[in-house]
């Protein structure tokens, strides 16, 4: 393959853009948002269900298959394609992110990381050589350098050790692929050889919460000219104004006929977010997770399907989605088969999550036009005025910017102060009235749960159900 990605289409007014990434298991039309397979599985998915889903590449973890089952089954399997029976493209996590969340049980180096495994406390050691080893068995479509996620809060001087020993690690897995490429005769074209050499490699900018750190990371990351620059240490506690502006700092520098990737960061409000900040490629574990605990999304935010409100409840989780859940289950049904520990309504629940977050009404799979378009255009506008001010009505303790409430705008509304409704809505802190524009997108981005309807301004209700949040 000469050319894996190739940009179709750009907005003038944001840096979103749509593009197509051609992997040796398949092309990939972006933004594409990916589910989160982490130990070869989907949880509660068949690979059948995904491509239903209009999933296009899953998510696999080299921690977690290196652990269990282990290199020896999965080579026995021909890969991680077979052994899941997925012949869609996978992308693997160099299982920086495992360094990070297994702090209190590893012990890191220049060399790599040592750590006792959370499954038996067996030691291992992966250094960036041995994760692209491990990365390439598995028969990866896209790897990922080796990293170190600083977590949050970080001190200044650490994140910028750090930052640096991910840049050295980088270019060791860099020359471990480059080596490797050499070694693939042409005229094994057609096999599995071929097809690990057709491999991409993508590089990770770190730099924690610092603005300087992680422009330094950014430009030395793609000095080295990896296939794709990915943007990691985010989602790891900071709050979510931190997370986009390590994409701000980042996304500059990235080159813009490569693909980026925001690790972690993938809710339907972040989304919208995220493409208009420039970027294709997305996975969070929420939609499975918060399927598995009862919470499904909805276009006016998250609900807990376990609430007693639900038990008579005949409507579906959503009106007007095309969900198998939606089409021939009820609130009230579901609810049952959670409550009674039935496997059944959280497979359900988390069918619809990811129908919304990759299924043919999200975010990422509508075309580049309005009404995307001018949630990408205000979603653009929040990145780059800073200035806020208060709403007239100082009750209702929503921050807005001078040109309209930030998350209205996200959705391509515009109101005036005169035109706002209000809504009121419940908080882990007790009632609060906000923006009633406002309160769908509260709902799943900062911890609100609606309780009753208003009036929603006909653009902006539009503009929800199109994209189906």
């Amino acid at each position: 393959m000469q050319k894996n990605f190739e940009r179709l289409a750009t907005d003038s007014h944001s840096n979103a853009r749509r593009g197509r990434l051609t992997t040796a298991h398949g092309e990939i039309d972006t933004p594409a948002f990916m589910p989160v397979g982490t130990q070869g599985s989907v949880k509660g998915v068949s690979p059948r269900e995904l491509h239903e889903l209009n999933a296009q590449i899953v998510l696999g973890n080299t921690y977690h298959l290196f652990v269990r089952p282990g290199l020896d089954v999965l080579k026995h399997f021909g890969g991680l394609h077979n052994f899941m029976n997925w012949d869609g493209p996978i992308l693997t996590d160099s299982g920086g992110y495992q360094i990070f969340s297994l702090a209190k049980l590893r012990k890191l180096t220049e060399q790599g990381v040592e750590f006792q495994n959370h499954i038996d406390g067996a030691r291992a050691f992966i250094s960036p050589e041995i994760a692209m080893e491990i990365q390439t068995l598995l028969g990866s479509d896209i790897a990922m350098a080796l990293d170190e996620c600083v977590p949050y809060p970080c001190e200044y001087d650490y994140a910028a050790q750090s930052a640096e020993m991910t840049t050295r690690w980088a270019k060791r897995c860099r020359e471990w692929k480059r080596r490797k490429d050499e070694m693939a005769k042409p005229e094994l074209a057609d096999s599995a050889t071929r097809r690990r050499a057709d491999s991409m490699l993508f590089g990770i900018v770190q730099g924690g919460t610092f603005e300087d750190l992680r422009k330094e990371s950014a430009q030395a990351i793609v000095d080295l000219n990896f296939d794709g620059y990915a943007i990691g240490g985010v989602s790891v506690g900071e709050p979510e104004e931190e997370m986009m502006r390590a994409v701000e700092w980042a996304e500059p520098l990235l080159p813009g006929n490569k693909p980026r990737y925001a690790m972690g960061l993938g809710t339907p409000p972040q989304l919208l977010e995220l493409i208009a900040r420039g970027m294709d490629m997305f996975d969070c574990v929420l939609p499975t997770r918060l399927a598995r605990n009862g919470t499904a999304f909805t276009t006016a935010g998250t609900i807990n399907l376990k609430n007693a409100e639900f038990i008579l409840d005949k409507n579906p989780i959503e009106e007007n989605c095309a969900c198998d859940a939606c089409r021939e289950f009820s609130r009230g049904y579901i609810r049952h088969l959670v409550k009674a520990e039935e496997i059944l309504g959280l497979r359900l629940i988390t069918l619809h999550n990811l129908h919304r977050s990759s299924g043919r009404r999200s975010a990422t799979s509508l075309p580049l036009t309005y009404p995307l378009l001018a949630a990408l255009r205000a979603a653009r506008r929040s990145t780059t005025n800073r200035s806020y001010s208060r709403c007239r009505d100082s009750s209702s303790g929503c921050r807005r910017r001078d040109d309209g409430c930030t998350v209205a705008r996200v959705l391509g509304a515009s109101f005036d102060d005169n035109t706002l409704p209000r809504s009121r809505v419940t908080r882990n802190d007790g009632p609060k009235t906000v923006c009633a524009a406002v309160a769908p997108r509260h709902t799943s981005n900062f911890g609100f749960t609606r309780r009753s309807s208003a009036s929603s301004h006909g653009r902006q209700a539009a503009i929800s159900r199109e994209f189906g949040f």
